[in-house]
């Protein structure tokens, strides 16, 4: 069996209540998230599975990841492997992370949080010219990006199941999926869902490292209707980046 990635957004931050509070830099979980945490920990039926924890190093990412999944012990799957590229599409505060200093000392990263893959600096520019501005063929390369990084932390010859938590707008290009987001919202994903994926090329060779959602995962979330074809697909894909994608620089607005 290959490797399983169930793939969630994180529990409810406070920049979730209203537009105002997308100007709080990198927000906290509210009481609700932190509840959401506890209800997708008890629901959730692969914890004993679980072989590596993965998130964006985003605060609200982060503490779901340890809320929900994170074992009591501080054993195996610690430490989380924290990936820039899993970071959220826009260039809001909201959407604009922390520095590695401030995150390692509230996390402690010698035992919970691995940051040694967070580009310092970089990772929270977003307004210049970098792999992180978020404009659509940027955003896609580093979907593709985070899509190779998950297959070699998974590898395709084990049959481990790896949870990661990112974020609702870029869950969608992480997985070149565009259903269902309703008008005036970015994403289809509400926190601290989850759907589990698979790769669809297990040599390895894939240069995007394409993901697919497993049988199971559809038919909890749909039961029997039927998939979309990648016709339909690719339609829904133009359409929904000519929604959002014009919208992601807030800096250009100001």
């Amino acid at each position: 069996m290959p490797p399983t990635i169930h793939l969630v957004r994180h529990a409810q931050g406070y920049h979730n209540l209203c537009v105002e509070n997308e100007t709080m830099r990198d927000p906290d979980l509210t009481p609700l998230g932190e509840q959401q945490c506890l209800d997708l920990r008890a629901s959730f039926p692969y914890h004993d599975k679980l072989t590596r924890l993965v998130a964006s190093p985003m605060r609200r990412t982060l503490w779901t990841c340890t809320r929900a999944f994170g074992p009591d012990d501080g054993g195996a799957p610690y430490p989380i492997v924290a990936l820039d590229t899993l970071q959220e599409l826009s260039d809001l505060p909201s959407d604009t992370g922390s520095s590695v200093a401030a995150l390692s000392a509230e996390f402690d990263a010698a035992r919970v949080v691995d940051l040694s893959q967070v580009r310092d600096g970089l990772w929270t520019d977003k307004l210049g010219d970098t792999p992180f501005e978020p404009t659509k063929d940027k955003i896609e390369a580093r979907a593709r990006e985070a899509r190779r990084s998950l297959r070699e932390l998974a590898g395709l010859s084990t049959e481990d199941h790896v949870a990661v938590v990112t974020h609702g707008a870029f869950l969608h290009f992480l997985t070149d999926e565009f259903q269902d987001i309703p008008n005036g919202n970015a994403t289809s994903w509400k926190n601290c869902e989850y759907r589990s994926y698979q790769f669809v090329d297990l040599t390895g060779a894939d240069e995007d490292a394409a993901i697919v959602e497993t049988d199971e995962s559809w038919q909890r979330r749909r039961g029997d209707k039927p998939r979309l074809s990648q016709h339909d697909l690719d339609e829904l894909r133009v359409v929904a980046h000519g929604r959002i994608v014009p919208h992601l620089k807030a800096s250009s607005h100001l």
